[in-house]
């Protein structure tokens, strides 16, 4: 029986949308679902502040009645205006292994895309650089994150059957913590502390750290300002993202670097890791999931890096130094034996010369595909 593709208009229908990979990847051990409330947070144009600058909709493929694959397309004015690239964004994307499927639902994208005067048709990319981007190309046999999408090896060979290409890809690795801090990663840190007149902030909860998320972002548009795709955060974005995620910060693990004046020199944003317990919870906080994240959040051998970042003038004087022994002290303090970084850039060597210190493996690989039209 033919597909069919129907435009999602309802509050049912979206929550058929956020839940259809709960199904698709039902008993696979590598799948992490996100949290259900945030996704839909996301995509509802009353919840989420990119859509002062953004347009978008979403699409529900059918085969016999039943539901078989979505994706998401974005209009971002703010990334055409910065990069002047009349690009349409593709996101949330996930079919059953049919390229009939995959073929349907890219092709509403583009008539869209077309309808619209855009050039080129890109992604899986979000709203904004926090949101999930990058296919899975490597990597279908390790566990996902909170901060990644996972899909089946299929998704990228149909995307090339349908014209897209490489545009950038990401790399991520697992790195394992050492039993103690290196000496030489302790002696720079204590060097570079001193000689720039920094030191780090001893935070005891969540509400230590919360006055500076204001620069904590502030920060993240100036570094990240140049990487792919990125387009700055808005002041109300910022407070929506303070409001959304500061309560899950465990302060032990959000090292920040303030200089003399008190002022934000770099920060990391770390976590336990989520992904089994997400798994447990199958992406829900109720009514028993949030149990599995306190759970994960007090006892846990893994962690993920979201964030991390240090202001431009303090670049390339050994702060990342000060930075990841910070990090490397509360992991080995709570028994982390192992640490996933999340995607990086693959063109991004200063972040990747971190991992040059460590045991660290390149252990998976996405992608984001474009197709010019």
């Amino acid at each position: 029986m033919s597909i069919t593709v129907k435009e999602v208009t309802t509050k049912k229908e979206l929550d058929q949308f956020i839940r259809f990979p709960l199904a698709l990847y039902k008993g696979n051990p590598c799948f992490v679902p996100p949290l259900h409330f945030d996704e839909k947070a996301t995509l509802r144009k009353d919840k989420n502040p990119a859509f002062d600058y953004c347009e978008a909709r979403y699409w529900l493929a059918y085969k016999n009645g039943k539901v078989v694959g979505r994706i998401a397309a974005i209009i971002n004015h703010a990334f055409i205006e910065k990069w002047d690239k009349r690009y349409m964004r593709f996101g949330w994307v996930d079919f059953e292994n049919d390229p009939e499927i995959a073929a349907s639902l890219i092709g509403e994208v583009e008539k869209w895309a077309k309808e619209k005067g855009m050039s080129a048709v890109h992604g899986p990319m979000g709203f904004t650089d926090l949101d999930h981007e990058g296919m899975l190309v490597e990597g279908f046999d390790k566990l996902g994150t909170l901060a990644t999408i996972y899909n089946h090896p299929y998704y990228p060979q149909f995307m090339e059957q349908l014209g897209y290409s490489k545009d950038a890809d990401w790399v991520e690795y697992l790195v394992k913590v050492p039993e103690v801090i290196p000496e030489k990663m302790e002696k720079m840190a204590s060097v570079v502390e001193r000689r720039l007149g920094l030191h780090v902030l001893k935070a005891k909860s969540a509400k230590d750290i919360l006055p500076y998320a204001p620069a904590i972002f502030e920060l993240i548009n100036e570094a990240y300002a140049d990487l792919y795709g990125v387009v700055p955060l808005t002041e109300k974005q910022i407070q929506y993202y303070t409001k959304q995620y500061f309560s899950f910060i465990r302060p032990d693990f959000v090292p920040l670097i303030l200089d003399k004046e008190g002022k934000l020199v770099a920060f990391g944003v770390t976590m336990p890791s989520l992904s089994a317990a997400l798994q447990k919870a199958k992406g829900s906080l109720l009514p028993f999931g949030f149990v599995h994240i306190l759970k994960a959040l007090k006892k846990n051998d893994l962690a993920d890096l979201y964030l991390v970042a240090i202001r431009k003038d303090m670049q390339g004087k050994g702060v990342n130094a000060l930075l990841m022994c910070e990090v490397n002290k509360a992991y080995i303090r709570n028994g982390i034996r192992y640490a996933e970084t999340n995607p990086e850039l693959e063109l991004n060597t200063k972040v990747q010369s971190i991992w040059e210190h460590f045991e660290a493996v390149q252990h998976k690989r996405r992608r984001c595909f474009i197709k010019h039209l």
